[in-house]
């Protein structure tokens, strides 16, 4: 839109918010789009049922129906969203950081972006793992991990700590996404699992479809020529 107007206008509710230079003015519009739906999701801050989550800062749906309890779902796949484990170590707040280090809800595609688990362990424990798993708004699974996975070895869990899952780039088409987190035994069995509890949203300027975006580039050979690329 940039490339052909000389000149943009941005009205809100017959106010005008900013006029001149098209690319200041639609920078300015898609900022303030994107603050708003920041604060939407703020808004829906809470941490499921149970002992509440202080400062948690991912947003989750409001009025969700949750499974909360000891026992873990029958059918993981089948699972909705919901809290349980035995709670011998807690996640007592969710945080995700983005590339300006503050809390956010709302990330651009390929923006660094740090997931940050608060843990309180209720005693001493020597057999231990933490889980991050990513899924799309219709619950397919983007991306699960977890430090076993990862060639993590278990040492020890005791009091208050900080796991932080570091993206270098979270590099996920446009669109709503859910976290999962856990603490749990390296068999699997939780203390501590927060399933589809927490919405963050994913910009991009790219209408790419899909869900991953991975690193790639083009290239062209023999009769073709195409520029920008």
């Amino acid at each position: 839109m940039t490339r052909f107007c000389d000149e943009a206008l941005w009205l809100d509710a017959g106010a005008v918010r900013a006029q001149g230079d098209p690319k200041r003015v639609i920078d300015a519009y898609l900022m303030d789009v994107a603050r708003a739906e920041n604060e939407t999701l703020a808004q829906a801050d809470s941490g499921p049922e149970g002992p509440p989550l202080r400062d948690a800062g991912v947003g989750r749906d409001a009025g969700a129906d949750l499974q909360v309890g000891p026992r873990e779902p029958e059918d993981m796949f089948k699972a909705g969203e919901g809290r349980w484990g035995s709670r011998e170590a807690e996640i007592t707040a969710v945080e995700m950081i983005g590339a300006g280090g503050q809390r956010a809800h709302l990330f651009q595609s390929g923006e660094r972006v740090d997931i940050r688990l608060h843990v309180r362990a209720n005693q001493r424990l020597s057999d231990f793992a933490f889980g991050v798993g990513i899924f799309n708004a219709e619950g397919v699974c983007c991306y699960g991990t977890n430090t076993l996975i990862d060639g993590g070895v278990a040492g020890e869990l005791a009091g208050e700590g900080l796991v932080v899952f570091a993206i270098d780039a979270l590099d996920l088409v446009e669109g709503t996404y859910k976290l999962d987190v856990a603490v749990h035994r390296q068999d699997g069995v939780p203390y501590d699992y927060h399933r589809l509890l927490y919405t963050f949203r994913v910009k991009s300027p790219l209408k790419e479809v899909g869900i991953f975006r991975p690193p790639h580039r083009w290239s062209f050979s023999g009769g073709i020529r195409m520029s920008g690329l």
